[in-house]
């Protein structure tokens, strides 16, 4: 743990084992059980595609954890058909605790580590979650991060600075705003323009539509917009719309 303060930050530990069990939600349950009946996926080599699925697990989003638990698992998935696509899934909580899994193939490990984890009360840490993205670009690149939150707590400067960077490093922000906090969507939708990805709501009362989009991100992060133009659906269309236009000659 560290200090919130501006001091500089000590290295980030991967989450080599996953946390302390808790009792799996019946969405979360039922979810391993079909996984169960799919053969086991190793760790990713280094030449799939890559995406940080980043969630605000303090203590107001307790809620619909059990809902982005599921769906980090099936967005996953459905990126196999088309060159699979490596998950490391990071949140923080608490006082200044910030955690993040290496990068993993199988969408039942990860869905049990997310069962593991219980919400818990504390500030916002979203640099915690920048920084590691624009670490693990820097040794290879990262098409996309997606982020699930609703709050920031935080300098908003600070954070659109590393998206920025982010941004000029090819690595897309996808934001899911959770709730209708207008000083967290103004600074969410910063995010997202200056990394060259796209501000999107988290409905959980249309979580079909969430489903979809989560999906529609990953086949994007996996295959790139020629994928995405293949995909059919609604959702494709709309996260396809929302990217920057392809500069001419790029």
């Amino acid at each position: 743990m560290w200090p919130l303060t501006g001091s500089p930050r000590p290295h980030i530990p991967l989450m080599s084992k996953p946390p302390a069990p808790r009792a799996p939600s019946a969405a979360v349950a039922a979810f391993l059980d079909q996984a169960a009946r799919v053969p086991a996926l190793r760790t990713a080599p280094a030449t799939v595609a890559r995406l940080i699925f980043a969630i605000d697990a303090t203590a107001s989003r307790e809620r619909t954890w059990d809902q982005a638990a599921g769906l980090t698992a099936e967005m996953l998935q459905a990126a196999q058909g088309i060159g699979g696509l490596a998950v490391s899934l990071a949140y923080y909580r608490g006082f200044g605790e910030f955690r993040a899994t290496p990068f993993l193939k199988d969408a039942a490990d990860l869905a049990r580590r997310l069962s593991g984890v219980a919400c818990l009360g504390g500030k916002t840490q979203i640099q915690a979650v920048l920084d590691h993205a624009l670490d693990e670009t820097k040794r290879e690149r990262m098409r996309a991060l997606i982020f699930i939150g609703d709050a920031v707590e935080e300098d908003a400067d600070a954070l659109c600075h590393i998206a920025g960077e982010l941004g000029l490093r090819g690595t897309q922000a996808f934001i899911f705003h959770e709730g209708a906090d207008p000083v967290a969507g103004a600074v969410f939708r910063q995010i997202a323009r200056l990394s060259g990805g796209a501000y999107l709501p988290f409905d959980s009362a249309a979580i079909g539509q969430l489903r979809d989009l989560l999906r529609a991100i990953a086949v994007y992060a996996a295959g790139g917009q020629g994928a995405l133009a293949r995909l059919p659906g609604a959702a494709a269309r709309q996260v396809a719309g929302l990217l920057p236009k392809p500069k001419a000659g790029a």
